[in-house]
């Protein structure tokens, strides 16, 4: 089994390399007659790609997606949708130093001892590059969910630093270039992150994504339950060290009476929640409040410090990662968890209407 699959009636393929021709996806399951152009997509691409500041990789890529099957007359047909990117900008030169030599905190060693073989060149399969075919398949995913669910991500800790909540706005998340959701923690960061980044070092982050619009009964009981299968998306994105579904690991240290979201009857016969330590889902089944979830994301491996390692000879070496890369890989994570969230719930979407209509 390779496992480049992820999700049951609404599911996609990833497929490239980092430094391969392209890379991309094919998206499966997708109703029909839903209308859908490059544009769609395109959009959520622009936010992910890399260069866009100095604190992402330098790397240029246009990421300009193409449709290549499953929709026709602007309107997807039902059949597979086959969406791809080209690569234009690789330089695999930088890492001809790496290429018997593992580098620390990087997959190169697992990879070589789970299949014998791994492609040095910006990590291959294993680069964040691939992320890129996620957030394709996260916007045809919008495109099933509709108007009404609202998915939103941000950046809320950089490093030791968290954002204040009182602060929190996720209209500004666009207008920094780190993606944060409180513009005065944005303008400390900026600075901090600008002296990782001349250092040749690295930090790491804490991202929290949110869905509001989502109704109660998406998700199954036990094996099928919604927050298992969004820990799984967020867990599956590169760096992604640890998940937390609302209060997460907070819980532990509450009582009872602090934890239960108590309800009241509220309009439309719909009850009121009084508070959301639940983070939107109970028993593996969305409650309808505001789905949350935070992921933590570890420091780039990639960094100018000499690192002790091994060769393939198991031999002893100091490894220096050259080439382009983030010194918080954080910022790009945002729009990646946005799609791996659309991709989950327009899952339980169409799960949910096949059992229950």
């Amino acid at each position: 089994m390779s496992f480049n699959t992820f999700g049951r009636l609404f599911r996609f393929t990833s497929w490239g390399e980092s430094h391969g021709p392209a890379i991309g996806c094919t998206v499966d399951g997708v109703p029909p007659r839903i209308a859908l152009s490059e544009a769609d997509i395109q959009v959520f691409l622009d936010e992910r790609r890399p260069g866009q500041s100095k604190y992402t990789t330098q790397r240029r890529e246009p990421d300009a997606v193409k449709i290549l099957s499953g929709v026709f007359e602007g309107q997807t047909t039902g059949t597979p949708i086959q969406l791809m990117i080209e690569n234009v900008d690789q330089r695999s030169k930088d890492y001809g130093d790496i290429a018997q030599s593992y580098r620390p905190g990087h997959a190169d060693f697992t990879y070589d001892a789970k299949y014998g073989i791994r492609d040095y060149r910006g990590g291959g399969r294993s680069s964040a590059r691939e992320t890129a075919a996620r957030v394709a398949a996260g916007a045809v995913a919008r495109k099933i969910l509709g108007d009404d669910v609202k998915i939103r991500a941000g950046m809320v800790q950089m490093g030791p630093h968290g954002i204040n909540r009182d602060n929190l706005d996720w209209n500004e998340v666009r207008n920094n270039p780190l993606f944060c959701p409180d513009t005065a923690a944005a303008r400390t960061w900026a600075t901090e992150l600008e002296k990782i980044r001349k250092a040749g070092s690295s930090v790491g982050a804490v991202i929290e994504v949110v869905a509001d619009g989502v109704p109660a009964g998406w998700g199954a009981p036990v094996y099928g339950k919604l927050d298992a299968d969004l820990a799984t998306a967020l867990m599956s994105i590169n760096a992604a060290k640890g998940v937390e579904i609302g209060e997460g690991m907070g819980a532990a240290a509450l009582t009872g009476e602090e934890n239960a979201d108590q309800m009241r009857p509220g309009a439309g016969g719909k009850p009121e929640f009084l508070s959301n330590k639940a983070g939107g889902i109970l028993g593996g089944i969305s409650t309808g409040q505001q789905i949350v979830a935070r992921f933590s994301v570890k420091p780039t491996s990639s960094i100018l410090t000499p690192r002790q390692s091994i060769n393939s000879d198991g031999e002893a070496v100091d490894v220096v990662t050259k080439g382009r890369h983030d010194p918080c890989v954080g910022i790009r994570a945002v729009p990646i968890a946005e799609a791996m969230m659309a991709i989950v719930l327009a899952d339980h979407m169409m799960l949910h209407r096949a059992q229950c209509g």
